[in-house]
């Protein structure tokens, strides 16, 4: 947001924007943290290089465990719905994850602000999870933030789609980028052996959308 240098916002006027990036840079810094002492570990540099293997079995989403694996404690089954999403298998991978919660976390905080923002990732990782649960039979763990980023590229999409439709301009551009991030996901499918949970950013995706929609009617976005 820009605003002219002669006249600057008061301070209650700059302090939710504030806020908001609070809790993006909060996202960003965890899920930093913990995949940064991970790859700390891996090299040695910290603790020990199990450490990983530990995190995994412990926060990854295993769809196994909604059926007749056992836990390693009893709230597994439930809080894997969201600890997964605060691992990674990588820098690379959370490279590209936080780059792109950046980008998409402004967007949702200029439109929703600091709380809106907040309930539109919790609800896209918890669907994400949600759809990987009831269509995958994979016996591989599924970690990232991916899930929640969908989650929030549908939420941006449904804005989109509303302000078009309010303004009677076409909706294509929508239906575009939607085209492409399917096609996105198939390339990266392929690349990765299969090992993509596409799942996830289908339900995240769904979720985002559905949750702008609910902020929407509560007077929000």
């Amino acid at each position: 947001m820009q605003v002219n240098p002669q006249e600057p916002s008061p301070p209650k006027a700059a302090r939710p924007g504030y806020q908001a990036s609070l809790v993006l840079l909060g996202l960003i810094g965890l899920c930093c943290g913990v995949e940064l002492v991970l790859i700390a570990a891996d090299h040695g540099l910290l603790g020990t290089p199990r450490w990983r293997r530990l995190a995994y079995q412990n926060g990854a989403f295993w769809a196994g465990l909604l059926y007749n694996w056992r836990p390693n404690y009893d709230a597994q089954p439930w809080l894997m719905f969201v600890t997964y999403a605060f691992l990674h298998s990588g820098f690379g991978h959370l490279a590209g994850n936080m780059l792109t919660l950046f980008f998409l976390g402004h967007i949702a905080q200029e439109r929703v602000g600091q709380r809106g923002l907040a309930a539109l990732y919790a609800v896209s990782v918890i669907g994400g999870a949600a759809a990987f649960a009831a269509m995958t039979s994979s016996p591989q763990p599924m970690v990232g933030a991916s899930g929640a980023l969908f989650g929030l590229a549908g939420a941006w999409q449904y804005w989109e789609w509303r302000d078009r439709v309010r303004a009677m301009r076409r909706t294509w551009p929508v239906w575009r980028t939607v085209l492409g991030l399917i096609f996105l996901n198939a390339v990266l499918w392929v690349w990765m052996d299969g090992l993509l949970a596409w799942e996830t950013h289908l339900g995240g995706f769904i979720a985002g959308w559905v949750g702008a929609v609910a902020l929407r009617r509560m007077g929000k976005g």
